[in-house]
C-alpha cells in the first residue's frame, strides 16, 4: 500500500513532463500521418491510424491506472491537483455535443445556437459558487451520499440514483451514438458495428481503473481534442484572411456569410423564404424557449451528478474551487471557437457546395449520404447517379445545387468541414480523433457515474454493507459493464440527435437535483420529506412532460390541446399532427435530418429540452412548501449544514475503505 501511494505521488510531481511527452508523441503522430498521406497511403488506412492509435493510448493508460483501492476508483485517491482537474473536466464536459454538435447546431441556428453555448458555459458560475465546493467540504464519494445524509435515510438516496441514472443513461447514449457516427464514418463500419467498436474503447478507458483511470484518461483526451478543434480553423481563417485567429477573424466570416446569402438570393441559389440570415434572433426558437434552454442548461450543469464529481477529486475545498476556475478556461477555449467553427462551415458550404453543378459534386458527400446524413434534392446521396436522378425529378431543376436541395446532419457539420474546405485528408482525420476523444472522455465519466451509483449507493449501502473491497469493486465493473452495453443497445437505435439527447438529461438534471441540492446546503430549514416530495414533483413532471410530448404526441394533443411539432422547414408550431405527418419526408426528418427544432413542444409551445422549466419550479416549491409543514432538521444537522460552508477544517463524511 506504502509502496503503491508513493508511486502515485512520484506521477502527480511528474504530470507536466509525462503529458509534455504525451503531447509532443502525437503531434508527432499527426505529422507522420500526413507524411503517409503524400506518399499515397489509401485514406482509409489512415483512418484506421488515427482511431485505433488513440484508442490504444486511452486503453494503455486505463491498463496502467488500474486500482483495486476504493478511493482510488471511486474519486482518484483525492489527489487530483486543481490544474489537471480543471482539463479532465473539460474533457468530460466536452461531449459529442459540444465538439460534433455545437457547431453544427450554431450552422443550423445561427444567432439562436448561442442559447447552448451561453447556458453550459454559465452553469459553471453556479457550480462554483452554489455546489460544487460544498459538496467536497462534504466529502462524498457520490452526489446520491450527499441526498442520503442530508436528508436522512436511504429511500431520498433511492430517488437520487434514479434522477442520476436517468439523466446520465440519456447523456451516454448521446456520446456512444457519437462514437458511431465517428467509427461507422471513418472506418468504413455498420452503425451498429461501429457503436459497438466505439463501446470497446469506452470500456478499456474506465472499467479497470475507475476515477483514477478516467481522470488520467480525460486529460490526454483534452489534448487531442482541443488541437483536433482548433487547427482546422486556424487553417481556414489564415488561408481566408491572414491571420491564424478564427476567434478575430469570425466577424469578417459573417460579413462574407451575410454578402453570399444576398448574393444566392439574387441568384436563385436560395429563396428568401427559406433562407434564414445567420446573425438574426429569433428565427428559429421563440425567446420563451432561446432563454430557457440557457437557463435549462445552466442549471442542468450544476446538477449533472458526473460534473458534481470530478471535484470529489481534488485535495482540498480550495482546490475545488480553482478546479471549476480551470475548468471553465479549458471549456472557453472550445467554446469561444464554436461560433468561428459554425461560421467558417457555412461559409465553406455556401461556397463549395451551393451552386455546384450536380454532375461535379465530390466523393466524401456520397460516404455521409451512404449513412443517411447528407440528401440532396431530397434523397440520401449515396452517389452521384442517385443525386442526378433525384434533382431531375424536380421540375424546374436548373441542374446545380440550391441551399433548399441540401440537407446536411447537424452532428456532421465539424466531422465534414475539412473535407468540404479541400483540406488534406490528416485533418479529417485528426478532427474524427478529436470526435471521439470528446465521446469517450464523456462517456467515461457517465458511465462511471452510473455505475458508482448502482454499486455504492445501492449496493454497498442499501444492500450489503458489510461488503469487502474486492467484491464492491467486482459488483461496480460488472455493473459498468450491463450500463455501457445497454447504452450501447439504444443508440444503435438512433434515438434522437445528440444536441437533443442531452439537453434533456440537462433538464432532467435541473428538475431532480438542482432544489435538492441548493436547498440542502443554503436552507438549514430543509427536512427530509420536504426532499422526497420535491424530487419526486419536480422530476416526475418533468419526466413526464419530456416522454409524451417526445413518444405520445397525440395524448398531448388529445388531452391538452396544446401540444404540436414544429415544421423543420420554418420551425414554426404545427398543432395538428395528421398535417405534421403529411409533411414531404416528414418520418425521415424527425429527428435523423433535422436540429434540435425536431423535437416535439407542449404546454405554451416550450420545447421539451426545457422541460425542466417546469419540474425546478415545482421542485423548489414543493420542498419550501412541505419543509415548513413538518418538524425541522435537528440541531446536530444544521451544524453539520454549517460546517460544510465553511472553506477550512476538515471533511465532514470520513469513509471507511
Amino acid at each position: 500500500m506504502a509502496t503503491q501511494t508513493s508511486s502515485s505521488s512520484d506521477f502527480i510531481k511528474n504530470l507536466g513532463r509525462i503529458y509534455g511527452i504525451y503531447t509532443g508523441t502525437f503531434l508527432g503522430f499527426v505529422v507522420l500521418i500526413a507524411i503517409l498521406e503524400q506518399m499515397g497511403v489509401p485514406n482509409k488506412v489512415l483512418g484506421y491510424l488515427f482511431v485505433f492509435f488513440t484508442l490504444a493510448v486511452y486503453a494503455l493508460i486505463g491498463i496502467m491506472t488500474r486500482t483495486a483501492e476504493v478511493s482510488e476508483y471511486y474519486v482518484a485517491g483525492r489527489r487530483v491537483p486543481a490544474f489537471y482537474n480543471g482539463m479532465a473536466t473539460g474533457a468530460d464536459w466536452m461531449s459529442a455535443a459540444s465538439f460534433v454538435g455545437m457547431a453544427g447546431t450554431l450552422f443550423l441556428l445561427g444567432y439562436d445556437g448561442l442559447a447552448w453555448v451561453l447556458g453550459w458555459t454559465g452553469g459553471y458560475v453556479l457550480v462554483s459558487i452554489l455546489v460544487g465546493p460544498y459538496l467536497r467540504k462534504f466529502g462524498a464519494y457520490t452526489v446520491p451520499d450527499f441526498m442520503a445524509f442530508r436528508f436522512g435515510g436511504n429511500f431520498t438516496r433511492f430517488l437520487a440514483v434514479i434522477v442520476l441514472v436517468c439523466c446520465s443513461f440519456t447523456y451516454v447514449t448521446a456520446q456512444v451514438f457519437g462514437t458511431g457516427i465517428i467509427a461507422s464514418r471513418f472506418l468504413g463500419m455498420d452503425f451498429t458495428v461501429a457503436v459497438y467498436v466505439g463501446l470497446a474503447g469506452i470500456l478499456l478507458c474506465s472499467m479497470l481503473g475507475g476515477m483514477r483511470a478516467v481522470t488520467w484518461t480525460q486529460i490526454a483526451q483534452y489534448i487531442v481534442l482541443i488541437v483536433a478543434y482548433l487547427t482546422p480553423i486556424v487553417i481556414l481563417s489564415t488561408q481566408k484572411y491572414g491571420l491564424p485567429l478564427p476567434q478575430l477573424t469570425y466577424g469578417q466570416a459573417l460579413t462574407d456569410i451575410t454578402a453570399r446569402e444576398q448574393q444566392m438570393i439574387q441568384t436563385g441559389l436560395a429563396t428568401a423564404a427559406g433562407l434564414k440570415p445567420h446573425i438574426e434572433p429569433f428565427l428559429n426558437y421563440s425567446p420563451l424557449n432561446f432563454f430557457g434552454i440557457i437557463f435549462c442548461m445552466m442549471c442542468g450543469t450544476a446538477s449533472l451528478p458526473h460534473i458534481l464529481m470530478r471535484y470529489f477529486t481534488t485535495p482540498s475545498v480550495r482546490e475545488a474551487r480553482q478546479s471549476v476556475a480551470w475548468s471553465l478556461f479549458f471549456i472557453f477555449l472550445l467554446y469561444f471557437s464554436a461560433p468561428a467553427y459554425a461560421a467558417f462551415s457555412k461559409l465553406e458550404v455556401y461556397t463549395n457546395i451551393i451552386g455546384r453543378d450536380v454532375t461535379a459534386l465530390r466523393p466524401w458527400l456520397f460516404t455521409w449520404g451512404e449513412l443517411g446524413l447528407i440528401q440532396v434534392c431530397g434523397k440520401n446521396a449515396v452517389n452521384l447517379d442517385a443525386v442526378i436522378a433525384a434533382c431531375k425529378a424536380i421540375a424546374g431543376h436548373p441542374g446545380v445545387v440550391r441551399l433548399q436541395d441540401f440537407v446536411i446532419n447537424t452532428d456532421v457539420i465539424v466531422l465534414s468541414t475539412p473535407e468540404i474546405a479541400g483540406l488534406p485528408y490528416v485533418i479529417s482525420g485528426l478532427v474524427a480523433a478529436g470526435g471521439l476523444a470528446a465521446a469517450l472522455s464523456t462517456a467515461d465519466g457517465l458511465l462511471l457515474a452510473i455505475a458508482n451509483a448502482l454499486s455504492h449507493d445501492v449496493y454497498y449501502k442499501m444492500l450489503d454493507p458489510n461488503a469487502p473491497t474486492v467484491r464492491r469493486l467486482l459488483v461496480a465493473r460488472v455493473l459498468l459493464l450491463i450500463v455501457a452495453v445497454a447504452a450501447a443497445y439504444t443508440a444503435s437505435q438512433r434515438p434522437g440527435d445528440i444536441l437533443a439527447m442531452v439537453g434533456w438529461a440537462f433538464s432532467l438534471a435541473m428538475a431532480g437535483n438542482f432544489p435538492a441540492l441548493v436547498l440542502g446546503i443554503w436552507w438549514k430549514r430543509a427536512t427530509t420529506a420536504g426532499a422526497i416530495c420535491g424530487i419526486i414533483a419536480g422530476f416526475g413532471l418533468c419526466l413526464f412532460y419530456l416522454v409524451t410530448t417526445r413518444y405520445f404526441p397525440g395524448m398531448g394533443v388529445k388531452y391538452f390541446g396544446m401540444t404540436s411539432l414544429l415544421n423543420p422547414v420554418t420551425g414554426a408550431p404545427i398543432v395538428d399532427i395528421a398535417k405534421a405527418m403529411a409533411l414531404p419526408n416528414a418520418m425521415e426528418s424527425w429527428p435523423t435530418l433535422a436540429h434540435p427544432l425536431a423535437n416535439k413542444v407542449g404546454w405554451f409551445n416550450l420545447n421539451n429540452i426545457n422541460c425542466g422549466l417546469l419540474g425546478m419550479p415545482l421542485g423548489f416549491l414543493v420542498i419550501w412548501i412541505v419543509s415548513l409543514m413538518t418538524p425541522a432538521p435537528s440541531k446536530e444537522m444544521q451544524a453539520y449544514i454549517d460546517e460544510i460552508r465553511k472553506p477550512r477544517g476538515a471533511t465532514i463524511l470520513q469513509e471507511k475503505t
